[in-house]
Formats: C-alpha cells, sequence, structure tokens
C-alpha cells in the first residue's frame, strides 16, 4: 500500500479528538497530509501518522 492513501477527495470524516469541528470533506491527501474542509472548523491539515479520521462516508 505504499504512496497510497486511506483518505480520497470527497470522503466524509470526522476526527476523534474533536467532535465539536462537525464532519468534514477530504479536499485532498499528500504524503500523509490530509486536507479536511470541516463544519466548525474550516480548512485544517491533518498529520495521518499522529491522528487516525473517522470515516464517515466514502463520498
Amino acid at each position: 500500500m505504499a504512496g497510497q492513501s486511506l483518505y480520497e477527495p470527497g470522503m466524509i470524516v470526522e476526527h476523534p479528538d474533536r467532535p465539536d469541528w462537525g464532519k468534514g470533506q477530504v479536499q485532498s491527501s499528500v504524503a500523509g497530509k490530509v486536507t479536511v474542509n470541516f463544519q466548525n472548523a474550516g480548512k485544517v491539515v491533518i498529520d495521518t501518522a499522529a491522528i487516525t479520521l473517522r470515516v464517515v462516508s466514502f463520498g
């Protein structure tokens, strides 16, 4: 699975430690960094080496 990401643009995810951010849509995933546009937090870049996002929908 080298080079592939678990997260693809269009997926709906939640941050496990920040439920107040609401659901977010994955915008991009590059080199272990996922940009997510959350309902209540806006665009946030997540380091997937440190945080595992919860997938809600595959888009």
